[in-house]
């Protein structure tokens, strides 16, 4: 059996609140790459400018909006100081030259609002675009990662990663190019308008300036563990809630309701510290950057009015005081903007943090460069001293050899436990095997490409999977071509066609998420038809007829071994009266075949397999 049993339990939850976030640490395994912590900021800006590098266009455009609205914006002073220029006294005013001037200020400052409404659109554009693209990379990521990686972490803190921290990607991305754009080009450029003005104020503005950069950079390297650590538990309350919203029957039938309920405050008050701590942290860069500023702005007001009255240590006029008042302020806007929206930017990072260590996890080992395809496969199987185990100072399955010819009926059983399901896991290669060959056709499975080698296999597990569609695309999950006639022949021999026509839409029936108000017969009688339209070389049966009521079951049977018939077959089974007339029976115990033989001879042998029958007969 599996020990990592459910993609969120308890025991996977607890492990992560305690701190264990690295995707690739499998449990007794070493640590490998793609742990968050890992991740400095450097690395994680070179990897985001990397999905922006293909969006060149938006990328340009919103560069080039940016710089002519900054322009545009830096002329406002001079145009404004020229204004007060021309006020020489009361009632002395040149309109003459002012009216003029008031229009070209009017033509500026449209202008300006018109190219940033531009680049905001651009960096919208490139915002949704990067999160995009790194939303379909990480869905393709999850797709060729193996099984072993999805059965040991929590489903729910999966989808965190691919939905709420793309999207706070999304959103840092956002605000940072937009303050990164607006920001550079108007410290540069008022800063050569102040050094045009006068050297001397200007240098008091640049000295200055640095106390406020360090001090926000003192506060958001406090508050970066603070952010992590909230996209960290956030993704653990949503493994939770995904957890127990999938199985509330059970949480009701077993009343662990209050006990739910106790978990999910634990983790939101987790939540809550975390993230109390980081936007604390996190808005404290905004009033001190400010607080900075302001008395920078004092400082070059209290200098520009000397200058006015004493010429020390410049000559300004009014209005050249206010260009240099109005410079000043917008000299050390950007930096405000940029604590400002701090938080986002730090959760941005948390985040991308979190969806790279999701990227560089270990992906499946990939088919072999010269694997070739399964045609027509005949289903012949042999297991040749097969090996494996799920953690390496754990052995489960030793020295199986199975030999399966075509048309061969085998049946698996065995106590809970013993490596019945494993098997079927092993040949359809959802792991790999540690020793031995598993043979297909006289090759072994690897030389085949996995796609090729799972398409000669239908599998019917205990645990039916339906998702949200008509009961039709259910059924032709397999074969999305075929016709309606198909699937309704398909239905009919898995004795599903009589309850689907008494739906109110009949094959068109929306079927909703885990097959909604279905019973547990009809989901199983649905995934049959599945199998049965697909028409495989080899039969996966685990358990498959185990909710479906007694007449149901030998109709099923009937039909099973009508399919049966000239393929190979391997049944999971628990209730040994349905394999009797298997070919031959593997009775495992302790991950070995301890006994085989057909049910009369496995029988007259009175060895396990016959304690086992015995006790299910008992009166």
């Amino acid at each position: 059996m599996n020990p990592y049993t459910s993609s969120g339990s308890v025991a996977t939850m607890t492990a992560n609140v305690s701190g264990n976030d690295n995707l690739n640490d499998l449990g007794d395994g070493p640590r490998q790459p793609g742990d968050p912590e890992r991740y400095p900021v450097g690395a994680v800006t070179r990897r985001l400018l990397g999905y922006v590098r293909p969006h060149r266009i938006s990328f340009t455009a919103s560069f080039v909006s940016a710089a002519i609205s900054v322009i545009l914006q830096l002329y406002t002073p001079i145009l404004i100081g020229e204004g007060i220029d021309l006020i020489v006294a009361a009632r002395q005013v040149d309109f003459d030259a002012l009216l003029p001037l008031v229009t070209k200020l009017a033509i500026v400052v449209v202008g300006a609002a018109a190219f940033q409404w531009l680049q905001g659109y651009c960096v919208n554009r490139l915002s949704y675009e990067t999160v995009r693209d790194m939303r379909v990379e990480a869905s393709d990521k999850l797709s060729r990662m193996p099984l072993s990686f999805i059965d040991s972490h929590a489903h729910g803190d999966l989808m965190s990663r691919v939905v709420n921290d793309v999207d706070q990607v999304g959103d840092g991305l956002l605000q940072g190019f937009t303050q990164l754009f607006t920001g550079v080009i108007t410290i540069v450029g008022t800063l050569a308008l102040m050094l045009s003005i006068n050297l001397t104020m200007t240098l008091v503005v640049v000295l200055v300036t640095p106390l406020s950069i360090f001090a926000a950079g003192a506060i958001a390297k406090l508050s970066n563990k603070s952010f992590t650590a909230q996209q960290r538990i956030q993704g653990q309350l949503g493994g939770h809630i995904e957890e127990y919203v999938g199985e509330q029957k059970l949480v009701d039938a077993f009343a662990y309701g209050p006990n739910a309920q106790l978990r999910f405050d634990a983790l939101n008050a987790e939540l809550y510290t975390a993230g109390e701590r980081a936007q604390f942290m996190g808005s404290l860069s905004n009033p001190g950057t400010r607080f900075i500023n302001n008395i920078i702005y004092a400082v070059v007001a209290v200098i520009g009015c000397v200058g006015v009255i004493t010429g020390v240590p410049a000559a300004l006029t009014v209005g050249g005081v206010q260009i240099f008042l109005s410079y000043a302020n917008q000299y050390t806007k950007p930096f405000n903007e940029v604590t400002n929206v701090i938080t986002q930017i730090q959760t941005a990072y948390a985040s991308a943090r979190r969806m790279f260590a999701l990227l560089d996890a270990r992906e499946q080992e990939p088919d072999a460069s010269d694997a070739v395809e399964l045609v027509a496969p005949q289903g012949e199987v042999n297991f040749e001293h097969v090996d494996f185990s799920y953690v390496p100072d754990r052995k489960l399955l030793q020295d199986i050899c199975i030999e399966a010819k075509p048309g061969t009926r085998f049946a698996l059983v065995g106590p809970t436990g013993c490596g019945k399901t494993t098997l079927i896991n092993l040949l359809l290669r959802f792991y790999d095997i540690d020793a031995g060959r598993i043979m297909v056709d006289g090759r072994s499975s690897r030389d085949y490409t996995r796609a090729s080698l799972r398409r000669a296999f239908g599998m019917v597990l205990q645990d039916t999977w339906l998702f949200e569609g008509t009961v039709a695309e259910n059924i032709a999950y397999g074969c999305p071509d075929a016709t309606r006639e198909q699937v309704i022949e398909a239905a009919k021999r898995a004795h599903a066609h009589k309850f689907i026509v008494q739906l109110p839409g009949g094959y068109d029936t929306v079927i909703g998420e885990d097959g909604g108000t279905f019973s547990q017969g009809q989901k199983q009688l649905l995934c049959i038809a599945r199998v049965m339209l697909t028409d495989p070389a080899i039969l996966l049966l685990d358990e498959a007829t185990s909710s479906i009521d007694t007449r149901t079951e030998l109709q099923v049977q009937a039909a099973f071994d009508e399919l049966m018939a000239g393929r190979t077959s391997f049944v999971v089974a628990h209730r040994l009266s349905t394999i009797r007339n298997a070919d031959c029976i593997l009775v495992m115990r302790d991950g070995q075949v301890i006994e085989r033989g057909t049910h009369d001879e496995l029988l007259a042998a009175d060895g396990f397999y016959a304690e086992l029958y015995r006790s299910q007969f008992a009166q």
